[in-house]
């Protein structure tokens, strides 16, 4: 029986009855049965993490909110918001962030929806990367890439797109585009198979957003996959959790945490003054 195993924080093969990894210094628990248990349905179930749980569940929300507000003023429903209501919750408008100074849409559009079909096709793909990019690059690598690549997606749509634009497909493309610089930067074999797997779903991303008449927002998704690019790029993998590098990687998340209450801040009293 294979006694190597991978230490959660450093990645280095350690031992299965290690309990403190020799390289990074740092705890690490028992394999056991629990850990057997779950990865038996790991190929169907990913084991969610709390970034992506706390993100889903604001996306839900809004959701919920909007769909809310569509309906009760009678422009739209669940199905399919309409415009009024998507600007009036922060969605891309191109005039409103370069006439009027309102930057806090580049974070509150990566929040929202149009439609019952979108956040579940949305959410559905979150589900499945967003724990996948959470343990490669731990939580604030994540949360950085998530953050810049929301900013820059829409950054770029705001450019060559009038708008409403609206999804968390700008940053969905970002954590694909930290799992390809990933790949990049790992020269062995598992870094071949990531480059692969994730450079096929770039392309299939891109085909579909070029398909007539779905309305999909080319430019966020190129502005999000650079962005996530150049950050995962940078980062790396996460090192031992006590380092000076992951401290500054704390400090950025805490950063874009603090910047994102912000943008729902000024949303909230823009809402409350063109809403009367």
């Amino acid at each position: 029986m294979d006694k190597r195993r991978m230490c959660p924080h450093c990645r280095a093969f350690i031992t299965t009855s290690d309990r403190t990894c020799p390289y990074c210094h740092e705890t690490v628990g028992r394999r056991g049965v629990d850990e057997r248990s779950s990865s038996a349905i790991s190929g169907i179930i990913p084991q969610i993490r709390f970034n992506t749980v706390i993100i889903l569940i604001i996306n839900f929300g809004l959701y919920a909110a909007t769909s809310i507000y569509s309906m009760n003023s009678g422009r739209g429903s669940a199905m399919g918001l309409d415009t009024q209501t998507l600007i009036m919750f922060g969605g891309m408008d191109s005039q409103a962030i370069h006439d009027y100074g309102e930057w806090w849409r580049l974070v509150t559009a990566g929040f929202l929806h149009g439609g019952l079909l979108h956040i579940l096709m949305n959410s559905w793909v979150l589900f499945d990367l967003g724990p996948q990019v959470e343990e490669f690059y731990g939580a604030s690598r994540m949360l950085t890439i998530y953050f810049i690549s929301t900013v820059s997606g829409f950054y770029l749509s705001s450019i060559f797109n009038p708008g409403p634009s609206i999804g968390a497909s700008a940053a969905l493309c970002g954590l694909i585009g930290a799992m390809i610089a990933l790949g990049l930067r790992d020269r062995t074999s598992v870094g071949a198979a990531i480059r692969s797997v994730y450079i096929r779903w770039v392309i299939y991303i891109l085909l579909f957003s070029l398909i007539p008449g779905l309305g999909v927002d080319l430019a966020a998704h190129v502005g999000g996959l650079a962005g996530g690019f150049a950050v995962g790029y940078l980062a790396g993998e996460r090192r031992y959790a006590s380092s000076s590098t992951e401290m500054l990687w704390r400090i950025s998340a805490s950063c874009c945490l603090l910047l994102t209450a912000a943008s729902f801040l000024m949303l909230y009293l823009w809402f409350s003054h063109n809403s009367q």
